[in-house]
C-alpha cells in the first residue's frame, strides 16, 4: 500500500493505526509520519477525555459523552479527508499538540 492509504487507514480506529504503522515503517514518508502522529494523538485525546467524563458525570449526573462521541467522529472524518488530500494540516482544537510528539512515529 502507498503512504496516502496507510494515512487514511490510520484514523479508522487503533487497529488501523498498528497495521498503517507496521506496514509503513520501512518507508514511510513525512505525509504517513504526520498523519499517524495526528490520528494517535486524537485516539490517546478521546480516551483520556472519555474516561474524565465518566468520572464526572459519576458525580454529577450530566451525559454529555454522546457529544464527545460526535466531536471525535468529526475529527476523525477531517483528518481522513486531510490525509486523502495529501495534507497536513493539524486537526482542529488538538491538531498543534501533537505535532512534535510521539518521535517514536518518525
Amino acid at each position: 500500500m502507498d503512504n496516502k492509504t496507510l494515512s487514511v487507514i490510520s484514523y479508522i480506529t487503533i487497529i488501523g493505526w498498528i497495521v498503517s504503522f507496521v506496514m509503513g515503517k520501512d518507508n514511510a514518508n513525512s505525509l504517513l509520519k504526520y498523519h499517524l502522529r495526528q490520528s494517535l494523538g486524537l485516539a490517546i485525546f478521546s480516551i483520556i477525555l472519555s474516561i474524565a467524563l465518566q468520572i464526572i458525570i459519576g458525580i454529577t449526573g450530566i451525559n454529555i459523552l454522546w457529544y464527545i462521541n460526535v466531536i471525535t467522529t468529526i475529527l476523525i472524518i477531517i483528518g481522513i479527508i486531510n490525509a486523502a488530500n495529501e495534507a497536513e494540516k493539524p486537526l482542529p482544537l488538538i491538531g498543534k499538540m501533537f505535532e512534535d510528539k510521539f518521535a517514536f512515529v518518525g
